[in-house]
């Protein structure tokens, strides 16, 4: 399969480029600036990294050349921020819907012609538990994947016909760069709600995501994947 993954370089998306390339896909990835992770991650996977932001159409374009049509796109690149909705500005606001929700449109838009003309295609988006329930200070990144939320499913509808699934996971609180900065006691909160008892792990995501591949009956599906902590 080609499997196209935005957001690669590190995290959930890192983990996803070494499993799918570990099962002999052929994977290209998006970054936008950790480039010397993502060389190092194309030359461990042997997967195509192109520098590509999400939020330039012409930009997703771009990277898609000469990759021939894609099999599976897993929307997962993604930025945060955590404060008051008092104190974050227009252009923070603007720039998180940028990537977080016109990205997904813009890479849905360049694999469509593709997968439409093979009948046949699945599309992964990578939402939060937060857009399914909101969270205090996180009000832009909660609306964003709210958003995303709601694209997959009115997606899922329009694109059945022609054999395209689409699906989201949802994840909790996973152990990445995005919640290095919150503090100790926080994470140790999270921690002790999630019935489970433990955060997750870029793997738990990309098992969900190896799941949905092969899920050939299943669309238009919120996968929440956060150790019991919203259900």
């Amino acid at each position: 399969m080609h499997i196209l993954i935005t957001g690669g370089s590190r995290g959930i998306g890192a983990e996803a480029v070494r499993y799918f390339t570990a099962q002999g896909h052929r994977v290209r990835f998006f970054y936008h600036r950790s480039r010397a992770q993502a060389e190092a991650l194309a030359r461990e996977t042997g997967a195509e990294a192109v520098l590509c932001d999400v939020a330039d159409p012409e930009a997703v374009n771009a990277g898609l050349r000469d990759f021939g049509p894609a099999d599976v796109l897993i929307n997962n690149a993604a930025i945060a921020h955590y404060g008051l909705i008092n104190q974050i500005g227009e252009e923070t606001w603007n720039r998180l819907f940028a990537v977080n929700v016109n990205g997904v449109y813009h890479c849905v838009n360049a694999v469509l012609p593709g997968m439409l003309h093979n009948q046949a295609g699945c599309i992964i988006n990578l939402a939060s538990m937060w857009g399914q329930v909101g969270a205090s200070c996180e009000v832009c990144y909660s609306a964003c994947k709210g958003a995303v939320i709601a694209m997959t499913k009115a997606l899922s509808k329009e694109l059945a016909p022609s054999g395209i699934r689409v699906n989201a996971i949802a994840p909790g609180v996973v152990l990445t760069d995005m919640v290095a900065s919150v503090d100790a006691d926080s994470m140790e909160a999270l921690r002790e709600e999630t019935p489970l008892g433990r955060h997750g792990l870029p793997a738990d995501i990309v098992k969900a995501m190896a799941y949905l591949i092969d899920a050939d009956f299943v669309t238009g599906q919120v996968l929440a994947v956060n150790g019991g902590l919203v259900i």
